[in-house]
């Protein structure tokens, strides 16, 4: 199996919206860091499993859409609390919008909450 991840750190804001959420349920800022990882078993035929420049950009673009916002108020986490796994979904679902990667068949996304945790999610392309 073959793998191919890229990582970008961004600063995002959330409240959680769980019961009894003490401080966290005031808006607060986290540095994320998420890396997202391509696997497949075969290469292309020009010895790829993901063009590195094409999951790059298409990384870029995914945490520019997290980047300086309040994901409470993203559609995608509407009704929801954006947790940190959710963001790693939330990641995983709008980076496969902007890349397709012809020979990998998973995605694993990995997030890390400042120093504190890391969470992933991980899905079939």
């Amino acid at each position: 199996m073959y793998s191919v991840a890229v990582s970008r750190t961004f600063v995002a804001q959330h409240y959680l919206t769980v019961p009894d959420p003490g401080p966290e349920g005031e808006l607060h800022s986290h540095t994320f860091t998420v890396e997202a990882t391509v696997r497949g078993p075969e290469l292309d035929e020009y010895g790829y499993l993901v063009d590195i420049d094409e999951l790059t950009a298409a990384t870029d673009a995914t945490a520019g859409s997290f980047r300086d916002e309040t994901l409470n108020d993203l559609p995608v986490f509407a009704g929801q609390n954006p947790s940190a796994e959710r963001l790693g979904r939330a990641f995983a679902d709008r980076l496969l919008e902007h890349l397709r990667p012809e020979t990998a068949t998973e995605l694993a996304v990995t997030v890390r909450e400042d120093d504190v945790a890391t969470v992933g999610y991980r899905t079939q392309v």
